[in-house]
């Protein structure tokens, strides 16, 4: 994957503080709401969102995460349509009690990871939803969507996830577009850049690297935003044109996004994949292409 593999590099202390801070959040949030209030995603009631993010007898996929690591990453990506759709029919009866405790298991599996697998994992390559990525990455990537479904739960009535889940979730979104960028061969760089700060990749033929950026500086191909809306429009929640029409999203170095945006095309439905193709849909005006490239996370 190249000499330079993006947050794995970091270790697992940094990538820890992350991943546990988003779940305890996200747990937080879980316990103050009823879960079968109505959410934003059609059809998903808060009980769904954590339904499949919980872990479950029939549904273990750090533990699937790690074999596969181990086994040298066989294997196609899975459909995470159709595993949510799986889960969350499996227990839509499940009670909250049980709902509750299914949370509470995968964030004890991803602590357990943190604090006992040898370290020699972390960069291992394991199949995920999109792809070939470092185990430790696809760990990280929980920070993504923990953030993210956390803001969905805000439409089940629950406080707004806090700023430091927000830039977890941008710097695992950053990760992830920065290995799909090396793993295609892409060269490019992009921020997300916020009022507080943010994250940025820079991709070359030695793989990528992750970097932390200061508010109030754009260098380069950027996508600035509030946290909460660049999370949104990276997930697909959101159109990121209406946001671009009124100034809510500032898009800067357009030329420089759209050297990126042929990873959408070699890796269809990655996280982010609506922003990079903000940059087509900018320079192709009305007749640009930009779907709902995620689904529900």
């Amino acid at each position: 994957m190249g000499a330079h593999q993006g947050m794995a590099g970091r270790g697992r202390d940094e990538i820890a503080g992350m991943v546990l801070g988003a779940w305890d959040a996200f747990l937080a949030q879980a316990e103050s709401v009823d879960l079968d209030r109505s959410s934003r995603l059609p059809g998903w009631r808060a009980h769904e969102i954590c339904v499949h993010l919980g872990c479950w007898d029939d549904h273990t996929a750090l533990h699937d995460l790690i074999v596969s690591a181990r086994a040298g990453a066989p294997g196609a990506p899975p459909d995470p349509d159709a595993v949510n759709a799986r889960v969350t029919g499996a227990h839509r009866d499940a009670s909250r009690d049980e709902v509750l405790a299914a949370l509470h298991r995968n964030r004890a599996a991803t602590a357990r990871y943190l604090s006992e697998e040898p370290e020699a994992l972390d960069t291992a390559p394991a199949v995920s939803v999109v792809g070939r990525l470092p185990l430790l990455s696809v760990v990280l990537g929980q920070a993504y969507e923990l953030a993210v479904h956390g803001l969905d739960l805000v439409s089940c009535g629950a406080e707004p996830p806090p700023p430091a889940v927000l830039q977890s979730g941008l710097a695992a979104l950053a990760d992830v577009t920065g290995a799909l960028a090396a793993a295609t061969g892409t060269r490019g760089q992009v921020s997300l850049v916020t009022p507080d700060g943010g994250w940025g990749f820079v991709a070359d033929d030695d793989g990528w690297q992750v970097r932390r950026t200061p508010a109030g500086v754009v260098d380069g191909p950027a996508v600035e935003a509030p946290a909460d809306l660049l999370l949104d429009a990276a997930s697909g929640r959101v159109n990121p044109v209406p946001a671009v029409a009124r100034r809510k999203l500032k898009v800067h170095d357009v030329g420089g996004l759209l050297q990126l945006a042929p990873i959408v095309k070699e890796v269809p439905g990655i996280p982010g994949g609506p922003i990079l193709q903000l940059a087509a849909r900018t320079v192709g005006g009305a007749g640009g292409l930009l779907g709902r490239l995620f689904g529900r996370g």
